[in-house]
């Protein structure tokens, strides 16, 4: 199990990266561009959320790669649902 230091780590990283996604708004950059960078802080903040505050890090592959499954699968289904909407 990871400490309190690891914790407090992780948890300044998605300050950081929260505090980011605003900047993009601000500092005057296409919203095109900002969108696509909110985007990507997103997915890396999740990932750093299910790695550590979730403890996939620490299970074994076999559920991490479970996980794995269902987020594509999840996104899969979000596509289409995009496609029949339109």
């Amino acid at each position: 199990m990871a400490d309190v230091r690891t914790y407090s780590i992780i948890y300044v990283v998605l300050l950081v990266l929260g505090t980011a996604k605003f900047v993009f708004f601000e500092i005057g950059i296409s919203e095109q561009a900002a969108i696509g960078g909110t985007v990507v802080l997103a997915v890396i903040k999740s990932l750093l959320i299910a790695g550590y505050y979730q403890h996939l890090r620490e299970e074994p592959r076999a559920i991490s790669y479970m996980m794995l499954i269902a987020v594509f699968m999840v996104f899969l289904l979000t596509v289409a649902a995009g496609y029949s909407i339109q």
